[in-house]
């Protein structure tokens, strides 16, 4: 099923072929249906249909916000129950403020992990909305960003805002077939957001192309709106990530990704493999818990002491690992990280981008890791192993579809280095419409639009 490319839709707003109060309405009546998802993608809805004045880059747009964001005057429960009664936003976060001053109409908080501590989606309180592909087998969306992304697959969001830590972005894209950002962190402020790792949190939307993602992180970051410059895919120099992070490939994924390879290959993309030595350093770096445990347990210790039984029990285990990390280690991990980057600008000099699959599996079904703990942290771990090593390295990556149709969905990765984002976006675009050209699952936004959308 194609999903409408924002800039279609806005095209269409401005010149009054469609008006924001009936797409909104389109949305509310999707999150309502008794047959659809709603019930388990959000966790608040708004009444937002009505008109809005056609000024802004994405006035009339609807578009669903993660349960993390400060919203005025309602608690932000981070999928949560025990958080229900706190005390109310006194303001919005600066991200939902740039969002509404854009024009964007906010239809509703989604569901997630709880403290966005996961990369499957899994929720015990709220339940665990399915993903749109291999709906009848209840196949996990993938978290953090869960409702996030099937709000959009499923037509009840046309982008939504998630959060990326190790990956809660890029994951839930990956596996429902959408594209998703992961900026660098800096850019975008995380006033008004709980947090879960300060030192690797970023905000990012999941939207159906790159050129939507890009538009929506120019409005949180308060940059230009003006698109980047496709990148001429001769130019462009790619580097295949080698070591583990190709290891345990599901055959689904190893073909997409090989498919993908070869399409830009063929494009006259330069497509070379990427050795980085420190690549293994990250895992032993992070064994003690890396940055979310201690930094995750240094917020909710007081909560701990009174509301622990309340908590997720398998997230609840991830925080309490830097209960016991010390101020040494935690030290060193500092400086381990400081180190790994600058190794990384050595190994990725000279390249456009970083690729690697998003994923090393496709979606598993939500039964499978419900009823055993082992199946659960075994493809939580496997989800997040290769979108984390960019959280790490304080980088950029876009997760674009790159399986053919019908197939399950899999996301191709393509990264860089801290403020390489402008550059990801040029890169991706071109990556993107070779993929497409290819007739894999993507769908670019026409020339057309894009050119009126800018006038």
């Amino acid at each position: 099923m194609r999903i409408t490319p924002i800039y279609e839709t806005l095209l269409k707003l401005r010149t009054g072929q469609v008006r924001s109060s009936d797409l909104s309405r389109a949305c509310l009546d999707a999150i309502h249906d008794p047959a659809g998802e709603g019930a388990l993608a959000f966790i608040r809805v708004y009444d937002c249909a009505k008109d809005i004045p056609a000024n802004g880059p994405l006035a009339g747009l609807p578009i669903s916000i993660k349960d993390l964001f400060d919203v005025e005057g309602e608690p932000t429960t981070a999928g949560s129950t025990l958080l229900r009664h706190s005390t109310p936003a006194r303001n919005d976060a600066v991200v939902v403020q740039r969002l509404k001053s854009a024009g964007a109409v906010l239809v509703g908080k989604t569901n997630m992990t709880e403290f966005a501590f996961s990369g499957l989606g899994l929720n015990p309180h709220h339940g665990t909305p399915r993903n749109a592909f291999d709906r009848e087998n209840a196949r996990i969306p993938g978290g953090s960003s869960s409702g996030a992304a099937v709000s959009v697959t499923d037509g009840m969001s046309h982008a939504a805002i998630g959060s990326d830590t190790g990956g809660s972005v890029r994951i839930p894209a990956a596996l429902c077939g959408l594209t998703g950002f992961k900026p660098t962190a800096r850019r975008i402020p995380l006033d008004g957001v709980l947090p879960l790792s300060p030192s690797l949190d970023s905000i990012g939307p999941i939207a159906p192309t790159v050129a939507c993602c890009e538009l929506i992180d120019s409005v949180m970051s308060a940059e230009s709106c003006s698109p980047v410059k496709t990148a001429r895919i001769s130019d462009v120099r790619v580097g295949v990530l080698q070591g583990y992070i190709l290891h345990g490939l599901e055959p689904e994924v190893a073909r997409a990704f090989q498919d993908a390879l070869d399409v830009f290959s063929r494009s006259g993309a330069k497509v070379e493999s990427v050795e980085f030595s420190c690549l293994d350093n990250i895992l032993s770096a992070n064994a003690k818990g890396g940055f979310s445990a201690p930094e995750s347990f240094a917020w909710h210790r007081s909560l701990l002491e009174e509301y622990s039984d309340e908590y997720d029990p398998r997230v609840l285990s991830r925080i309490m690992r830097g209960r016991d990390l010390s101020a040494a280690d935690y030290l060193d991990l500092l400086a381990a990280r400081k180190r790994i980057i600058h190794s990384a600008q050595s190994a990725f000099d000279g390249f456009d981008a970083i690729v690697l699959p998003t994923t090393p599996r496709v979606a598993p079904r939500i039964s499978d890791l419900v009823t055993s703990d082992a199946a659960y942290f075994d493809a939580n771990i496997a989800m997040l192993r290769n979108p984390s090593v960019f959280n790490f390295l304080d980088g950029t990556a876009l997760s674009i579809p790159c399986h053919r149709p019908g197939q399950p969905p899999v996301g191709l990765m393509i990264a860089g280095l801290a403020m390489w984002d402008k550059k990801i976006f040029g890169v991706g675009k071109a990556l993107e419409a070779a993929l497409t050209e290819a007739g894999c699952a993507t769908h670019c936004a026409g020339s057309k639009a894009l050119e009126q959308i800018h006038r």
